[in-house]
């Protein structure tokens, strides 16, 4: 299970009423899109973030295609969308139908409130993320966990999983 996001440099995933514009003019490393198009198999979101961008039709720039879970509490009132699931169970009970759809791929988890829960049950096996050089100030946090303790994670890359992630910037112009 794969908690995958583009992040700002200040911790936020989405910017208020998840607006991604802020994303416009940030790159990747090249191959990084059809990498993932390749290696997922499925994709696990929440009611919140689909409402706002529901044409699933554009993961990865369009270049994945595959099944989506959306996790809601009225699943009732969702609109029927081509290759969208709503689900309305314990978040557990939606990765385990999730990863069964992912066919040994990952399970992709594109919502700040669900991995959380998942990492709160010990169920997410990978964080990923990018780190784009902007600084938002609000919106919706990668993790937002007001009052509980910290929790540390191992880095994956490089010899020393302790270590800190070096990331050196000098602020551009304004829009």
């Amino acid at each position: 299970m794969l908690w995958h996001f583009t992040m700002s440099l200040d911790g936020f995933v989405a910017g208020p009423n998840h607006a991604m514009d802020w994303m416009a003019g940030v790159s990747s490393r090249p191959g990084l899109v059809e990498e993932y198009a390749k290696t997922t198999g499925a994709v696990l979101g929440g009611r919140n973030g689909f409402d706002a961008y529901p044409d699933v039709s554009g993961i990865y720039g369009g270049a994945w295609q595959g099944r989506v879970f959306v996790l809601t509490h009225h699943p009732e009132d969702a609109p029927p969308t081509t290759g969208v699931t709503f689900l309305s169970c314990d978040v557990a009970e939606a990765v385990r139908i999730g990863l069964e759809a992912a066919g040994g791929k990952n399970l992709e988890v594109f919502s700040a409130t669900i991995g959380r829960q998942l990492l709160e049950r010990g169920l997410i096996d990978e964080i990923d993320l990018h780190i784009a050089p902007v600084l938002l100030g609000d919106g919706i946090r990668l993790f937002d966990n007001p009052g509980g303790d910290p929790l540390r994670l191992e880095l994956l890359t490089g010899d020393d999983r302790s270590a800190a992630v070096n990331v050196r910037h000098r602020p551009g112009a304004t829009r």
